[in-house]
Parts: C-alpha cells; structure tokens; sequence
C-alpha cells in the first residue's frame, strides 16, 4: 500500500459521500412533498386530530316587566303604564363529569410515511346547575326561559357516526351551525339542574385532546375521565396533564384522570404511537453511510497490510460502490414492501456483491471471514441502530471504540514507515516482539548495539 494508493481510495470515499448526500437528499424531498400533500389526503379519507370540549350551559331569560310612570299635565297628575322587556344571559355551573374515551389504534401507509389513525369512542355526562329561576309578581308579567347547550366539535371534517345529545336522559334535537358546533335549546321550565349526555364514534388522526380550559383557565369539581386506548406506549403532548393513574397491559393501557377540586389551564391529551416511518429512516442510514464505508475501508487496508495482499484502488471503487447499492435498493423499495423486508433484501444484496467479488479477487477466506463480517457490522449492524431511537448514537459510539481497540492491537508492532516506503530510524524490535510484519520483505534486523539507541 503506498501513499498514491491512500490518495487514490480516499479519491473514492470522497466521491461515494458525495452520493450519498445526493442520496438522503432526495428522500428527504421526497418524504417532505409527501408529508405536505398525503397529510391533507389521510385528514381528507379518515379525519383530523380530535380536540374536544365540554358541553357549555346558558340560561337565555327575557323577562317583561310592568313600568309605571307619573306625569305632570296642566297641573295634574297623570299616571302611564307601559311594558318593557329585558334580555340577559347567564352560566350554569359544571357540577360534574364523567367521560369514557376508546381509542383503537390503526397505522395507515402512504408514500414514504406511517399515519397512526384511530377510531374514538365518546361518552360523556355532566352535570350543571342552573341559576335560580325568575318569578312572575306584581312588577313581572311574563317570565321566558330556555336552556341552550352548545357543544363545540374541533375536528372538522371529521364523520360523527351514532351521535346524539340527551337531556336528563331524553333525546333531544340539535342544529348545527358553520363552525362545527352543536346547540340545543330546550324550555327551562321549573329545573334548578340539568344532566347532559353525549355519545359519538368517529376517526381521528395522531393526537385526541379534551380541552379542559379551552385556552384559559377553567375550576373544575369531581371531575373523572377514563381513556382506554389499544395502544400501551401512548405519549402525553407538551402542556397536558399527566393521569391520576395508568395501567398497562398486552391489551392496551387504561389512563384515568379525577379530580374532586381542580384550577388548570392545561387539557388532558395523548399522542399515539407511531411506526417507524421508512422516509426518514432511509435518509437518515443515508447520511450515515460514509461514516460505515470509512471504518470498512479502514479495516481492509489494514488487513491488506498485516496480510501482504492490498487491495488496488479499482478494487475499493468496487467495494465502494457495493455498499452504495445497498441505501440506493433500500431507498427505493420500501416504497413498495415493508421496511424489514426492504432492509433484508439490500443487506443480502450488497452483501452478495462484496463476498462474491472478493472471492475472486482474494480468495474465501478473505471475502467472507474479513471483508463480510466487517461488512456485517459495519454496514448492516450499524444502519440497524437506526431502528432503535434514542439508542442510535450510543450503539454507533461503541462499535466505534471496540473496532479501535482491535484495529490498534493488530496494528501495535507494524512498522508504517515501512509499509509506505520510507526509512526507520529505530530498527530495533518494539517490546521484544519481532520487527516489522510476519513475512514482510525487506525488513532489516538490527545488527549493532548502535542501531538499538534510544532516540
């Protein structure tokens, strides 16, 4: 191996990174124009992210009242009646609620991309006292009520399938207006108290939140919601309230929040899982790649110098442009089969051209006891450690170290000055180990007691 040919390899790894930034940029277009367009065609097909309310309760009062007036006319005294009617507005307060939640889990492909789709199952009952009713006297002629009740639905577009509102357990009709929103109104009569009901099914998309403050700060008493959910590793988005409890099992996990007395301005939500989208993953092997082709060349090298059997440049281009093909099937086939299978089938692929090639080149041995278990672990092993988030860099930083050390042990007694072709001033033995490489030619054994000096 000489100084020319380093260049000339180091030729071939530069032009091999160049591809595959060429390479991760392209998927990264690709999953990016997909994330954009396909997000509005799932939202479109199976609905958008949930962000439900509370039902809110007013009591709409007119109340007509008996004016009289007294006036001056010619010195007399003239007494007027007229009626006036008033209009006002008032809250029930939410005494309490109950709210059942399912959500089942379904992962839909589209593109480059995983969408973690769900069905919701909504039910809910809440309980609201009115504020005290008006009486007909002497001054009030007529006394209106009605109750209006008005439930927000965020996620527009979305199909509410079984949906219905009762009142103190009867149906009621409802309208609806542009915004998404349902109203009901209904006569007060004589109640000091109402209990609503609330039941749908729909689908959602990614994340279901049950806005507690609606954006501000909301008083909440003996309030309770369970939320079962198919999937056990549901996450929580940033700014929501963790549960009261959670219990997980194979079947799913079940979260609940109660609280008797509680002042917030944070929801309660939960982020379903995601699969492992193959976009992403692909570009991210792809940027990576140099890093795996490095370390691969660098054992072979050196290998190639501890052996006496180097490889030429043309070899490396070859070897180079095998590993290559690996992120260039990967990339395009998990466009069509699974990720695993996509990743199966470039590793068997560029694995097969490596070993077949240099068994020609330098024998079996060489081609499946060196160059495939390095391949094996450099390529293979280390693009797995991009299925496991969060484990990436530590798996990466150990494989690292541990070829390292053994790389620098087989490397400790090579005399690099020879190997390239210059001259060593110390020819003495280094540790009482024989000098230079076993069965390297040309090496020179110290003769004299002036070639052992100490520098």
């Amino acid at each position: 191996m000489t100084p020319l040919r380093l260049v000339a390899v180091g030729a071939i790894f530069l032009c091999t990174t160049i591809g595959w930034m060429i390479l991760g940029g392209t998927i990264d277009a690709r999953t990016g124009e997909s994330d954009g367009r396909l997000r509005s065609e799932v939202e479109a097909l199976w609905g958008s992210e949930h962000r439900q309310l509370a039902p809110t309760v007013t009591v709409e009062r007119s109340t007509t009242r008996r004016i009289t007036t007294n006036n001056v006319v010619n010195g007399a005294t003239v007494s007027a009646t007229s009626e006036q009617t008033a209009s006002s507005v008032q809250a029930g307060d939410l005494d309490g609620s109950d709210v059942d939640v399912r959500l089942d889990l379904e992962h839909r492909k589209k593109g480059l991309l995983w969408w973690p789709t769900y069905t919701v199952d909504f039910k809910g009952h809440y309980r609201f006292a009115l504020p005290e009713p008006g009486a007909v006297g002497v001054d009030v002629t007529a006394l209106d009520e009605a109750i209006n009740i008005v439930l927000p639905m965020s996620a527009h577009g979305a199909v509410y399938d079984g949906f219905f509102i009762k009142l103190d357990g009867h149906d009621v009709k409802t309208t609806t207006t542009r915004d998404n929103t349902f109203i009901v109104t209904v006569p007060r009569g004589r109640r000091t108290g109402i209990d609503v009901d609330v039941a749908y099914h729909s689908r959602g998309l990614g994340t279901w939140v049950y806005s507690l403050a609606g954006g501000g700060t909301a008083q909440l008493r003996n309030f309770a919601l369970t939320l079962a959910s198919s999937a056990a590793n549901v996450d929580f988005p940033i700014g929501t309230l963790s549960p009261s409890t959670r219990t997980t099992s194979d079947s799913g996990a079940v979260l609940q929040w109660r609280f008797a007395s509680l002042v917030t301005g944070q929801d309660i939500g939960v982020e379903l899982p995601a699969r492992l989208n193959p976009g992403p993953v692909a570009a991210r092997i792809s940027y990576f790649a140099p890093v795996s082709l490095l370390f691969f060349l660098t054992v072979m090298v050196i290998v190639g110098v501890i052996n006496q059997r180097s490889l030429h440049p043309m070899n490396h281009f070859f070897l180079a442009a095998a590993f290559f093909a690996f992120h260039l099937l990967f990339a395009y086939l998990v466009d069509v089969v699974d990720l695993a299978v996509a990743f199966a089938v470039s590793s068997v692929v560029s694995l097969g051209l490596v070993t077949s090639y240099l068994r020609i080149v330098q024998g079996a041995k060489a081609a499946f006891l060196q160059a495939g278990t390095a391949q094996l672990i450099f390529l293979v092993g280390f693009s797995l450690a991009f299925f496991h988030e969060g484990q990436t860099g530590l798996t990466i930083a150990i494989g690292s170290v541990v070829t390292l050390f053994v790389l620098m042990q087989l490397t400790a007694r090579v005399r690099w000055t020879e190997v390239f072709g210059g001259v060593d001033v110390d020819m003495g033995p280094i540790g009482g180990a024989p000098v230079g490489v076993p069965g390297l030619t040309g090496v020179a054994v110290a003769t004299s007691p002036t070639d052992n000096h100490a520098d």
